[in-house]
C-alpha cells in the first residue's frame, strides 16, 4: 500500500531509537520507510458528505495537499448540488476545488457499491445519521401553544427524513464498515453522538422506530460503535455534544468520556470543530482505538485549542465504557 510521509518518518524514529539495542530490527525497519512511497495523497472517503457535518470535513480534505478526498452521495442531484455549495460558498477563493470525479454516487444500504465507493482508500469518515424533522401539522400545534402561552405545549412529533436510526445508524453503518473492511480501508473515523450512556436521554424518544416505539437512535448509533470496535479496524469515535452551525477554530475544545461533559455547562461545540478533530485523527497515531466525548467552552472562556495531540493526551488513555450502554433495544 502507499504510504505518507508522517508513517516514514514515524518508521525511521522508530529505526533509529530500536538501533541501539537491535541492529538487524533497525535495518529493517528502516528499509520499510525507505520503500514507503510518500508521493500519493492519502485517499479519504467520506460518507454522508452532503450532510452539514459530513461537508465540513469533506472542505477541510480538499483543502489539504496530503489527501485526496472522495464523497459519497445518494444521487446524481444530491452529488451536484454539493458539488455547487463546496466551490462556491465553502472553498475560497485561491483553496483547491472539488473535482465532479470526486464523488462517488451510491447507496449506503448496498454492500456491492459501498465496496465500490471504498476501492482505493485508505482512510473512511462516517457522518451519515438518520435526521429527524418535525411533522407538520404537530409543529403548527406546538408553535401555536407556545405563542398562547401554554403551560404544557406538549412534544413535537416527528419523522425521519432518511430513514429510521436501526436502519441507517445501525444496519447501514455495519454495512459501511464491512464493505470498507472488504476493500481493504484500514481507518475509520465515525462521527456518532453523546448521550449513548443515558437510558432516559431524550434523543431516544424522538421520532419513531422501525418496528414502532421510540427511535433510540442513540442505542442504534452505539451498538454501531460496538460493531465497528469489534470488526478489527482501527477506529476513532467522535460523540460530539449540541452541533452548532457557527465558525470553528474559535474556542477551547472539552474532551471526555462517559457523556460525564453533559452534566456541565459546555455540553455544545460548532460543527466545524467536529470536522477539524476528525481530520486531524486521520493523521495523528494518538487517535487510532480510541472513544471520546467532545464539547467546547464558550468563545473567548480562554485560548482556543490549538494542540488536538495534547487535547486526546488529556484523557491519559481513557476510552468510553461501553459495559455504561443501556439495554434499549
Amino acid at each position: 500500500r502507499s504510504g505518507r510521509a508522517t508513517w516514514a518518518a514515524g518508521l525511521q524514529a522508530g529505526a533509529l531509537d530500536f538501533s541501539k539495542k537491535h541492529n538487524m530490527a533497525s535495518r529493517v525497519l528502516l528499509l520499510l520507510a525507505m520503500l514507503v512511497h510518500v508521493g500519493e495523497p492519502l485517499k479519504v472517503l467520506v460518507t454522508g458528505a452532503a450532510g452539514r457535518t459530513g461537508s465540513l470535513v469533506l472542505q477541510q480534505l480538499v483543502k489539504d495537499k496530503d489527501i485526496e478526498p472522495k464523497a459519497l452521495v445518494r444521487t446524481p442531484k444530491s452529488g451536484k448540488k454539493l458539488l455547487k455549495k463546496m466551490n462556491k460558498k465553502m472553498l475560497d477563493k485561491n483553496d483547491p476545488k472539488l473535482e465532479e470525479s470526486a464523488l462517488v454516487t451510491a447507496d449506503v444500504t448496498s454492500a456491492t457499491s459501498l465496496e465500490e465507493a471504498c476501492d482505493g482508500c485508505e482512510v473512511m469518515v462516517v457522518a451519515t445519521s438518520a435526521v429527524p424533522k418535525p411533522q407538520i401539522l404537530s409543529l403548527l400545534s406546538f408553535l401555536i401553544k407556545k405563542t398562547l402561552r401554554f403551560k404544557n405545549p406538549g412534544m413535537m412529533k416527528f419523522s425521519w427524513s432518511t430513514g429510521p436510526p436501526e436502519d441507517v445508524d445501525w444496519i447501514g453503518q455495519k454495512k459501511q464498515f464491512d464493505a470498507a473492511k472488504k476493500a481493504g480501508i484500514k481507518h475509520i473515523v465515525l462521527v456518532s453522538s453523546m448521550g449513548g450512556t443515558q437510558e432516559d436521554n431524550m434523543l431516544n424518544n424522538i421520532g419513531e422506530g422501525k418496528s414502532g416505539g421510540p427511535g433510540n437512535i442513540l442505542a442504534w448509533k452505539r451498538k454501531a460503535e460496538m460493531y465497528l470496535m469489534a470488526s478489527g479496524l482501527t477506529y476513532t469515535i467522535v460523540h460530539p455534544g449540541g452541533l452548532k452551525d457557527e465558525p470553528g477554530f474559535k474556542r477551547r475544545l472539552k474532551i471526555g468520556v462517559d457523556d460525564e461533559i453533559l452534566s456541565s455547562k459546555q455540553r455544545a461545540i460548532p460543527r466545524e470543530d467536529v470536522a477539524r478533530v476528525c481530520v486531524h485523527a486521520i493523521k495523528s497515531p494518538k487517535y487510532h482505538n480510541r472513544s471520546f466525548d467532545l464539547s467546547s467552552f464558550d468563545e473567548g472562556d480562554g485560548s482556543p485549542t490549538d494542540d488536538l495531540d495534547m487535547l486526546i493526551e488529556s484523557l491519559e488513555g481513557k476510552n468510553c465504557d461501553y459495559g455504561k450502554t443501556p439495554a434499549l433495544i
